[in-house]
């Protein structure tokens, strides 16, 4: 691909991520809006009932809540152009200074947790596909499947029964001890049982998937005239399956992102872990529509980059991706 065609394809994805990021905002911004409640009761609290219609329809005013919904949106994108997302009704406070602080929390659990993920569920269909059918095969699909089935909630309450309350060998909640923010030591402690519920809830589930993608290959044709060749199962595992199947597991863990991401949420609001997924469930509670919409763009923007990335990387890894004048396909 040569470099007006390279131009061309980043313009042509870019304008493709603006349009539906674009979407995304229009949509949940008239979703959020015609949902019940009014989003003044948590900007003013129990004052609210005090307040005359008056003062109810000024307060509107001051917080852009007045008027149609697409007069509302114009008003909240030109000021998103500006770099303004306004300010959350919750907190009373620039909604960027309220996600700043917590967005390095999430990205540290969700990270870890993603790549503790695929790394073990790599290993685990390589385990699975290299003892096809044996018992440490059956057994390893049974146990894997009793695990995505348990609940993440119900998982993370015993884990903290038995680790917290009983054993006091971890910490039930927060990403850190008072006063220790900066204590690597002392915020890996604090991960280890978000992490345990994440990966548990998520690995088989991969594992399976990579598993069948490995079965399927190791009954293709070059498969059994290497075996006849003398190569060993592991080494054509390693060798000729991994590498074939590579592009289907980039895929894989592309597509992944907000199933990972839902799974972060989950864990941050059971151990009550200060990141964004608490506190996108917290928005949508309280209709902090500025703090929701900030949310949802941060998660879109990822799960949108990272499908961007895995088909660049696709690409490397199998130009058969590429057609033959070097476009994408």
């Amino acid at each position: 691909m040569n470099s007006r065609q390279l131009m061309a394809s980043l313009a042509r994805k870019t304008l493709v991520f603006i349009a539906m990021m674009f979407l995304l905002s229009l949509i949940v911004f008239y979703v959020s809006r015609l949902t019940p409640g009014d989003p003044l009761q948590s900007f003013y609290g129990d004052a609210m009932q005090s307040m005359t219609t008056t003062e109810l329809d000024a307060a509107r005013e001051r917080l852009g809540l007045n008027g149609p919904i697409w007069m509302q949106y114009a008003k909240w994108i030109g000021n998103v152009m500006q770099g303004d997302f306004g300010i959350s009704l919750k907190y009373k406070r620039p909604v960027l200074d309220v996600v700043s602080p917590l967005i390095g929390n999430t990205l540290m659990l969700g990270g870890i947790a993603y790549a503790l993920v695929f790394m073990l569920a790599i290993a685990l269909a390589l385990f699975c596909a290299r003892f096809e059918d044996t018992f440490m095969d059956r057994f390893v699909c049974r146990i894997g499947t009793v695990a995505f089935y348990v609940p993440a909630f119900w998982m993370g309450v015993v884990l903290v029964l038995v680790f917290s309350v009983n054993l006091k060998l971890l910490p039930s909640s927060g990403a850190y001890g008072i006063g220790k923010s900066g204590d690597m030591a002392d915020r890996l402690r604090h991960l280890v049982l978000p992490l345990i519920v994440m990966v548990a809830s998520h690995l088989w589930y991969y594992a399976y998937m990579i598993r069948n993608k490995l079965l399927d290959e190791i009954r293709r044709d070059y498969v059994l005239l290497a075996r006849a060749k003398g190569l060993g199962r592991t080494r054509v595992l390693l060798s000729h399956c991994l590498r074939n199947v590579l592009p289907t597991i980039v895929s894989i863990m592309a597509i992944s992102i907000p199933h990972v991401l839902s799974g972060t949420y989950v864990a941050e609001s059971v151990f009550n872990y200060p990141g964004i997924g608490l506190l996108a469930v917290s928005s949508a509670k309280y209709h902090d529509y500025n703090l929701l919409m900030l949310m949802v763009l941060i998660t879109g923007a990822m799960v949108m980059l990272s499908s961007l990335v895995a088909q660049a990387v696709n690409e490397v890894i199998d130009p058969r991706m590429k057609s033959s004048d070097g476009v994408v396909c």
